[in-house]
This record gives structure tokens, sequence and C-alpha cells, in this order.
């Protein structure tokens, strides 16, 4: 099975390459259309910022080549924020896979919730393959300062200042705001979960 990683300027590929060789994966990192047409899976992840990220992918046309893509593909944070039709970070236009905008936290002074998010929160309404033998409020690691908002694709749910999208599905696509590569043993599941359809 091939698996590619989608490499753009964000970071954090290293830790996901890692969780995926724990699972006996070897995922290849790379910008090449071909390589990314022909994989079995797509990984599509990220850290950063969204207009800076979406000029490099519109610059080498990744934003069309992932958006056209037939098999299984995952988004993880950023990778998932691209996916949604727009983001509020910079006003940013994005791939548009999931009908859904993507909102900067607004934190009630009286409640002194920091923003970002940064540590374990539990999800909840978990309606996908990929939480196949995950438990209901398994608690997954999230850095952001942005989320998807709640739509008819929302496949889990999480509360931080508001419920938002913790994960998004429509057809081929799936995508998570939090790290499963990160997340322990349920986060490892998540991403054999993804591996296995």
């Amino acid at each position: 099975m091939k698996t590619v990683i989608v490499k753009y300027n964000a970071g954090n590929i290293r830790s996901l390459q890692f969780a995926l060789e724990r699972l006996g994966v070897n995922g290849i990192v790379t910008d090449d259309h071909e390589e990314i047409r022909t994989a079995d899976k797509v990984i599509f992840p990220g850290v950063g910022e969204a207009s800076t990220a979406m000029n490099y992918l519109k610059e080498r046309n990744l934003d069309k080549v992932i958006a056209d893509l037939k098999q299984p593909v995952l988004g993880i944070c950023l990778g998932m924020q691209l996916l949604c039709k727009y983001s509020e970070e910079n006003d940013t236009p994005c791939i548009g896979v999931f009908d859904t905008e993507v909102k900067r936290f607004q934190s009630p002074v009286e409640n002194l919730l920091k923003i970002p998010q940064i540590g374990w929160n539990n999800i909840a309404g978990l309606h996908s393959v990929l939480f196949e033998h995950v438990p209901e409020n398994s608690y997954m690691y999230f850095v952001h300062s942005y989320y998807a908002a709640l739509c008819s694709d929302t496949v889990a749910i999480t509360n931080y200042v508001i419920n938002y999208s913790a994960a998004l599905q429509k057809d081929n696509f799936y995508a998570v705001q939090f790290h499963p590569e990160k997340s322990a043993e349920d986060g490892a599941r998540i991403i054999q979960n993804f591996l296995n359809i």
C-alpha cells in the first residue's frame, strides 16, 4: 500500500512519519502530482498559517490535485481547515471540499479559556469508520486557535468555548482537527482505521 504525505510549507510531518512507522507503514513525503495521484492513501497534515499554506498550494497547483483525489484522503489540523471553504485566518479562501467555514475562537473574558487551545480534550458524537473501536469521549491532543464550524459533514464534536467539528467526512475525504499522531493509543487506532479504509 502506497501512503503519501503531502509536502508543503506546513510543519509536523516528522511526528506523522514516526506514527506511521510504528504501524509498519512507510509514508512517502512528496509534492509530486503523479506520486500523490497514484497513492492508495493520501495524508494532508499541517501546522501553520492558512493564507501562506494556501498560497504555496496554489502556486504548485496542489489545491486542485487534492480536491480531485478519489482515494481516501486524511486532513490533519491545518490540513483539515484548508479542506474547508474559507478560513477567517487572514481572510483565506480554501480548497472547499467541506462546506463549512473556519473561525477564530472568541474566548469570553469571564471563562478565561486560553487561545490557542493546547492540550487534551475529549471527542464525542463519533460516527465514522475513522472511529471504529475508539470509545466515545476519548481524549485527543489539540493545538489550534481556529476551528471548523459544525455542519452536515461533522462526524465528531469537541467543546472549547463552543461546540465545533473535531472531525469531518465527505465521500473519500476524512479530516480531524486534533493530532492523532500525538494522541496515544486511540490516536494510533484512528490512523490505522484510515489506513484500513
